[in-house]
């Protein structure tokens, strides 16, 4: 596999990736059936204990029926850092991770999933834990989980002109 080719921008620190992972709202994931690739965006949450991801989807739709045939992902979160005006430059720091998608069937797990989802995405965790995390909504919620099998990061925290 090939290495990045910009040295300088690796991000070789895997506390540096987890922060990018925790700092960022949404992440991208990709993933390929037959051939014929698709890509989504979602809310979720890093758990770091367990080096996963979780994010909550519907119980039905083309998401799923990828994942059920094949759960290989590819995906990155992104830390936008703005455009450099004058410099046609863009500054950013992202994490890129593979993994393997399985579904949550345990309730205490889905509760789990969602208290580190809100915990991440909240500004007030606990108060939205407690009005929207029920014996019925944890029932209803179908809960993925992106276990961790490699990451690498690279970032652009300043204009650099190679001229």
């Amino acid at each position: 596999m090939r290495g990045i080719r910009r040295k300088e921008k690796a991000i070789t620190d895997s506390d540096e990736m987890i922060a990018i992972l925790k700092q960022a709202k949404y992440i991208t994931v990709a993933m390929s059936l037959e051939d014929e690739p698709y890509l989504v965006t979602l809310s979720h949450g890093f758990d770091a204990e367990n080096n996963c991801i979780y994010f909550h989807c519907a119980q039905e739709g083309k998401k799923i029926d990828i994942l059920k045939k094949n759960n290989r992902v590819w995906g990155q979160a992104l830390k936008d850092l703005g455009y450099a005006t004058g410099e046609c430059d863009h500054l950013f720091a992202t994490t890129q991770f593979k993994g393997r998608v399985t579904f949550a069937s345990d309730d205490d797990e889905k509760k789990h999933a969602l208290k580190v989802m809100i915990q991440q995405l909240e500004d007030e965790p606990d108060k939205v834990f407690a009005k929207q995390v029920t014996d019925k909504s944890i029932k209803r919620v179908n809960i993925g989980r992106i276990d961790i099998e490699n990451m690498s990061g690279k970032k652009a925290t300043e204009v650099i002109i190679q001229l």
